[in-house]
């Protein structure tokens, strides 16, 4: 018996029969909890997925309607999701003028939330977010915000105050290229055989060819005419030049012109009342106001350094590049063109007050990056290269922007009531970023016109705050 014993003892011993079985047994606890987890989880992300496509949807249709009732829209549209407010301890909460990711509190936002019972998870001993009719629950929720309005950054802006009947309109078919901006126009927009590369074009009355998109828009203000009498950083008024009426004009014009000897006294000089001519080819300034007095003609190149954000105020003159370069380095500067509207009488003087003179095919090079100031007060010449005062009213049109003399400026250019005909490739200052902002009483396009691509974010950059217009009853989601 006893060796018997000992044998069967030995052979179990030997015997590996049934071992993958035991370790099984040991490992089949944790291994149903991995396999419960994992899909539990998958479970969870596919409601929450269907959650956030349900809430981003509402958030959308909130978003639009934009009325009283835009709670029960949001929850009419979760509803077409599967998610209904109130329905198997579903809750969806629908919020207006919420705060906006990029500012502001125009916003709509939706949170849809519910709970789903655990299955294997309780397996490796989770207990979920809370017990449902003695049934343990995992809190599920999505949200999302969108904005009622979105915003279109203008870089093109026609105010027509004038009565224009197209505030900017084609002449023949052009190969313009506005490098997919958008534009604005107080009047009609009409372009013809060619949209000019516009991205959207917005215009109060009709609004035919231009763009890749047209839309209809309420009238825009003038965003920049306060800049004249507010005192832009605690800069005095326009008008507080010390020409003492005095404002030498130049007697002809373009680069038929022989300096020194056919220009009258006081070219590119801070005198505010020069008495001889001198040429100039550098200047610095510091800050504040600069006053020129009459009109500016080059005769030779010319380099405006600042060591501060400075203003340049030519009053009752225009600038006369007369084949030369007239550019900026430094903190940035602001070319202002400001004086007197012509009184009445035959014999009154009248002046130009215009960013380059085009006569006889004038040349030269208009290089301008505006002051780009961090945190500028209110209000500020921040983001402004070229300013026309708007209580102006005459000698203002510029007849080939871009060409004759060419265009090389980065910030606003801002001329109200100008007649503007552009002609040539407008590109960023030398010094500067790529931001251009357009802003006239009407414009032409003609030729190859165009202008930079302007990055909204680099116009941001260049201190620069943009128009802008709102495409109505579009909405966008921004969380």
């Amino acid at each position: 018996m006893t060796p018997s014993i000992v044998n069967h003892l030995r052979r179990l011993r030997a015997d590996q029969r049934g071992t993958v079985s035991v370790v099984m047994g040991v490992l089949l606890i944790p291994l149903v909890g991995a396999l419960g987890i994992g899909f539990e989880v998958s479970n969870w992300y596919m409601i929450t997925r269907g959650m956030q496509n349900a809430a981003d949807a509402a958030a959308i249709a909130a978003a639009i309607n934009g009325g009283s009732n835009f709670d029960v829209e949001a929850k009419a549209v979760a509803a077409q999701y599967g998610f209904v407010h109130g329905t198997n301890n579903i809750s969806i909460r629908a919020l207006e003028k919420q705060p906006c990711p990029a500012g502001g509190n125009t916003c709509y936002s939706v949170t849809i939330s519910g709970y789903t019972p655990l299955l294997l998870s309780q397996v490796v001993g989770f207990t979920g977010d809370t017990t449902l009719n003695g049934t343990l629950e995992k809190k599920l929720s999505s949200a999302a915000v969108a904005n009622a309005i979105q915003p279109q950054d203008i870089c093109m802006l026609a105010l027509a105050s004038s009565g224009a009947a197209q505030g900017i309109r084609t002449n023949g078919s052009p190969t313009g290229n506005m490098n997919g901006c958008n534009s604005m126009s107080n009047t009609a927009a009409q372009c013809n055989g060619h949209d000019l590369g516009l991205g959207i074009s917005f215009a109060v009355g009709s609004n035919s060819g231009c763009g890749a998109k047209q839309v209809s828009n309420p009238l825009l203000k003038d965003p920049y005419s306060y800049l004249a009498t507010a005192n832009p950083g605690g800069i005095p008024p326009l008008s507080s030049s010390g020409c003492a009426g005095s404002y030498p004009q130049e007697t002809t014009h373009g680069n038929a012109v022989n300096p020194p000897t056919t220009l009258v006294p006081g070219v590119l000089t801070l005198n505010p009342n020069p008495l001889t001519h001198v040429p100039v080819t550098s200047l610095s300034l510091s800050g504040g106001n600069n006053f020129m007095c009459g009109d500016q003609v080059l005769t030779a190149n010319v380099v405006i350094t600042t060591s501060a954000p400075s203003v340049l105020i030519i009053e009752n003159g225009q600038l006369d590049l007369n084949g030369h370069t007239l550019s900026s380095s430094g903190s940035g500067l602001t070319l202002v063109f400001s004086g007197d509207n012509p009184a009445p009488g035959p014999h009154a003087p009248s002046y130009t007050h215009a960013p380059t003179d085009n006569t006889n095919g004038n040349t030269g090079v208009l290089d301008i990056t505006a002051p780009a100031i961090a945190n500028p007060p209110t209000p500020s010449w921040s983001g402004v290269a070229i300013y026309q005062d708007p209580s102006l009213t005459s000698g203002l049109d510029v007849s080939a922007a871009g060409n004759s003399p060419t265009w090389n400026i980065s910030g606003l250019v801002y001329m109200p009531h100008a007649s503007v005909t552009l002609k040539g490739a407008i590109d960023k200052g030398t010094a500067g970023k790529s931001c251009l902002v357009l802003v006239a009483d009407n414009f032409t396009i003609s030729g190859t016109a165009g202008i930079l691509k302007t990055d909204i974010g680099q116009c941001g950059q260049a201190g620069l705050t943009m128009p802008n217009a709102a495409v109505p009853g579009r909405s966008a989601l921004v969380l």
